[in-house]
């Protein structure tokens, strides 16, 4: 853990989580208002100054004020746009609003950061507050020896849960499900459910739905509460549950996660182990936090920018992005060998430099395309083996369609401005490239999802390497051959 001297354990408390009736009196929901929100519900850039010329002006009050009526999102928010430094001021400054609410909403790198400034004792303090998919969030990054300090703060029963869960890969659901659920056996009637469920003891906050279990505790239906509500007391629970129900393996991928419940509308699924024992739920709120950062995530890989968070640290960003430029740099190099055969022919026809990076471009940005529509379809399992050809089949047709306009057009400009042949060579060439782009769109993609490599993460290296060079190859070649240049 880092020095406490960093963040007082004194100044920076954080405070229990606040019940229903205390969050509506210290923070209605006016979240969208003309002092600190836009319409666009974000700070705005004057509260936001405020409150940083307050801080440095050490009026603790005053911060406190302009803090108190936010969101715990919206001070996580907050918290986010300062400086390290200025972050640990701000949290001093509000105490008791920095709330297990707010810790939950921080960005991972500034949640990670504040955690190691705080004594393991406080961060237990912080964990026992938050539900155990958010505990687990919190401190799975964290060294192991902070987070067998902070597991020794813990309750017993919250380590036993944050232990099992660190236990499972990371992102899958073991290490995102929640333990919180209510499950109860298939003997029991529509009553006796409503009875228990109104003794309220040990239930979950919040669910949607009641699992009913056997005597292995392996799930065999559900209940939604709008059934259970309606249904008179005397029936059975088995004659109202609903017994088609869709299990989530404990070890399955947050994307397919997301995907599944995408696919079956689920609000709510059950979490088994191996032996299909109900260990967890998964929860429509946390599937969209899943969604939008296995979205965001592919995006970010497809450039080769890391993880593309502005929060992560320097020396990270740049290890995640100078290797695919240096990666880039050498599949340019085979582009810039193939214009070099073709030296003494762009000697003799300035206008072939001219053109030729016009060819490439097309052509890179025609694989690009391509490449975004596959790795998408490849992430939602639009693309599957079993209609890979009709795909390829379906990309080829829109790049020849593509290639023919795009050829006519530079084909017709290039005839006017240069010579008819030129005009008819770089066409020809602009189709051959548009349809390369098309393939390795696809095919690339493909090949990475076939050997179990994230197709987002290199393909763009790769096709842009094939675009560049067929374009290359095919415009200069196609000059030589036709008998522009000798």
């Amino acid at each position: 853990m880092a020095d406490d001297s960093r963040l007082p354990e004194d100044d920076v408390m954080l405070a229990e989580t606040p019940g229903e009736e205390d969050v509506g009196e210290a923070r209605p929901d006016d979240r969208i208002d003309d002092e600190r929100m836009d319409e666009e519900n974000t700070l705005k850039r004057e509260y936001v100054d405020a409150v940083e010329q307050a801080l440095e002006a050490g009026d603790t009050k005053a911060v406190y004020e302009l803090v108190e009526p936010l969101h715990p999102a919206d001070i996580a928010d907050l918290l986010e746009l300062f400086e390290r430094e200025q972050r640990y001021q701000l949290a001093a400054a509000i105490t008791d609003l920095m709330t297990s609410e707010v810790v939950a909403e921080l960005n991972d790198y500034v949640r990670e950061d504040m955690m190691e400034a705080l004594p393991p004792e406080a961060v237990a303090q912080i964990v026992d507050q938050l539900e155990t998919d958010d505990a687990v969030q919190l401190i799975e990054d964290l060294d192991e020896a902070d987070q067998r300090a902070i597991l020794a703060e813990v309750e017993l029963e919250d380590r036993i849960a944050i232990q099992s869960a660190l236990s499972y890969p990371e992102e899958t659901a073991g290490r995102l499900m929640s333990r919180d659920f209510v499950a109860v056996p298939e003997h029991l009637t529509v009553g006796d459910l409503i009875d228990f469920l109104r003794e309220g003891r040990d239930l979950p906050d919040e669910f949607y739905e009641v699992f009913v279990v056997d005597e292995k505790h392996h799930p065999v239906g559900t209940c939604a509460l709008s059934w259970v509500l309606r249904a008179p007391r005397s029936i059975p629970l088995a004659d109202v549950m609903k017994r088609d129900q869709t299990l989530v393996p404990v070890t399955l991928d947050q994307e397919e996660v997301g995907l599944m419940f995408q696919k079956y509308n689920l609000i709510s699924a059950a979490v088994v182990d191996e032996n299909e024992r109900l260990v967890g739920q998964m929860t429509v709120d946390d599937v969209v936090h899943i969604i939008s950062e296995e979205a965001g995530e592919d995006a970010l890989l497809m450039s080769g920018a890391g993880e593309g968070d502005i929060n992560e640290p320097i020396r990270e960003a740049y290890s995640a992005r100078v290797r695919w430029l240096v990666a880039n740099l050498g599949t340019a190099l085979i582009a810039s060998l193939i214009i070099a055969l073709f030296g003494a022919a762009i000697e003799q026809l300035v206008a072939l430099a001219v053109l030729m990076p016009i060819v490439a471009s097309i052509g890179g940005n025609a694989g690009t395309q391509t490449m975004a529509v596959t790795v998408r379809a490849i992430a939602t399992n639009q693309l599957t083996r079993s209609n890979t050809r009709r795909i390829l089949m379906r990309e080829i047709r829109v790049a020849v369609l593509n290639g023919l306009t795009i050829a006519v057009l530079v084909g017709l400009a290039t005839g006017v401005i240069f010579t008819p042949m030129l005009g008819g060579v770089i066409a020809l060439a602009m189709v051959i490239n548009v349809i390369t782009a098309g393939l390795a769109g696809v095919l690339v993609p493909v090949a990475f999802e076939r050997l179990d490599q994230d197709p987002a993460v290199a393909s763009s290296v790769f096709v842009t390497m094939i675009t560049d060079s067929m374009g290359f190859f095919a415009f200069l070649g196609l000059a030589v051959a036709s008998g522009i240049v000798g």
